[in-house]
């Protein structure tokens, strides 16, 4: 998981990303690929 500034160009990195917000947390995941995870604040 990486920990990002901006989350934007996370997202952008494969078209299976899905930005999530939990626990006043923002959050990029794939469930195709798991290497992409991320997360802000």
């Amino acid at each position: 998981m990486k920990i990002r500034n901006s989350l934007k160009s996370a997202k952008m990195r494969d078209k299976n990303c899905v930005l999530v917000r939990r626990r006043g947390r923002m959050y990029v995941l794939n469930k195709k690929n798991p290497r992409l995870k991320a997360r802000q604040g």
